[in-house]
């Protein structure tokens, strides 16, 4: 059975050289390249939705390989992905870049300039390894999640638009739906996950910022469960400890979750860091809160253009959802999707704070009443974005036929 290799190379020259050399290997069926840490996740992504049996055994990822470090892509496909094995290509083959690799995921290190004997000894060991894994696994059984969970992120265009409950009550629908769900506070100063939901838990998502290697009873340590069943990784109650979350840190955080819920829901609040960037840029799907009123739309249109300057997300791979909706208001959803250039969620939220007030008050949001026309909206937005199935026949109350809004995956982050 021939090998299946997926050169990641985002250098023309390296990318000849490799694909030259791998074209001579016996038994090696090397997969047309990809050129960026973006376009890898997505290609495994589409192929194990096919079948787990036609991802490739072996990816090759080279250490110039961008916008996300070699490494940190490594760690990326070995957990969303376990039964791939990859080979890292560098021009330093140093005891230490080799252990860290090892710690990160990778089955092999490959020095350059490249030599044939020491990559076709490497990809068959490799591949060896795989074809292992897989018989292990059988056909996936209850071992093997394929491309892991749906991260969705929430964003308020500013503070106060109701992003923070938008969040919890998407993460509830899910957990109702029978999926297990994960709601994390990324909010990392200013984070109220915590209040809505009457929960005091010592620990948050800093505990987890400083581990290289995030296992899963680690994070089963970090993450509260609450009584609705979900699971809640929290804010720091100390405010100025969320500087320690660094992006990177994010990135594994949010890629440990992926690989153990099948929904992860994140509340990035209205001031995005570098922890909530990566967050926002990793997400299947980002949406972004706001009001129909001036300030909250110019500030929807603000973050658009910066995350869009920072290649973070672009404007169309953004899904603005409308808090306070009435049909009285001048500025209605068409005209935000006009504004801002992004898609629009087609379930508005009705402006009904009286219904909210009790629960809010209580710290128990978790106890709004079914019949309360908020939680039917952002429920029937949980199931416009295939978070839940939706019910037959279901008609939910001030919906708007916005723009596409197909799923998205990790965006190119200007370096430097």
């Amino acid at each position: 059975m021939p090998t299946r290799i997926l050169p990641a190379v985002g250098d023309a020259d390296a990318v000849r050289s490799v694909t030259t050399l791998l074209s001579q290997l016996p038994d090696a069926e090397p997969v047309a390249p990809v050129v960026d840490s973006t376009q890898l996740i997505d290609t495994l992504a589409r192929l194990a939705a096919e079948s787990v049996d036609e991802l490739p055994e072996v990816v090759i990822v080279h250490e110039r390989i961008g916008p996300v470090p070699a490494l940190e892509l490594i760690r990326e496909v070995a957990l969303r992905f376990p039964a791939v094995g990859v080979i890292l290509v560098t021009s330093d083959a140093s005891p230490g870049l080799f252990q860290a690799a090892m710690d990160y995921g990778a089955r092999g290190l490959v020095a350059l300039p490249l030599s044939y004997e020491e990559l076709a000894s490497r990809v068959q060991a490799v591949a060896q390894w795989s074809v292992g894994v897989r018989r292990h696994l059988g056909a996936g059984g209850d071992v093997f999640t394929g491309v892991g969970g749906t991260v969705v992120t929430v964003s308020g265009a500013k503070g106060g638009v109701g992003a923070t409950l938008t969040a919890i009550q998407l993460a509830l629908a899910a957990q109702a739906s029978g999926r297990s769900t994960a709601l994390v506070d990324m909010d990392l100063q200013t984070g109220d996950v915590a209040s809505y939901l009457d929960v005091q838990f010592r620990r948050s998502v800093v505990d987890l910022a400083a581990i290289t290697d995030i296992s899963p009873r680690v994070l089963a340590d970090a993450v509260f469960r609450h009584d609705t069943g979900l699971a809640l990784l929290l804010a720091p109650a100390e405010g100025e400890r969320g500087e320690d979350v660094t992006d990177r840190a994010a990135r594994q955080i949010v890629s440990a979750l992926r690989s153990r819920y099948e929904v992860v829901v994140i509340d990035c609040g209205a001031q995005i860091g570098g922890a909530g960037a990566a967050a926002v840029e990793m997400a299947d799907r980002a949406l972004l809160v706001t009001t129909p009123d001036v300030v909250a739309v110019r500030g929807a249109k603000r973050a658009v253009r910066m995350w869009d300057r920072l290649q973070i997300r672009k404007a169309e791979e953004t899904t603005v959802v409308v808090n306070r909706h009435s049909r009285g208001t001048e500025i209605q959803p068409p005209l935000i999707q006009k504004i801002t250039g992004t898609a629009v969620a087609a379930t508005a939220v009705p402006a009904n704070f009286k219904e909210l007030q009790s629960v809010v008050d209580a710290g128990r949001i978790h106890e709004l009443e079914n019949k309360s026309a908020v939680k039917q909206a952002l429920w029937g937005l949980a199931a416009e974005l295939g978070l839940v199935k939706a019910p037959e026949g279901a008609q939910k109350a001030g919906r708007f036929r916005g723009g596409d809004r197909g799923s998205v995956s990790l965006r190119r982050r200007r370096e430097g």
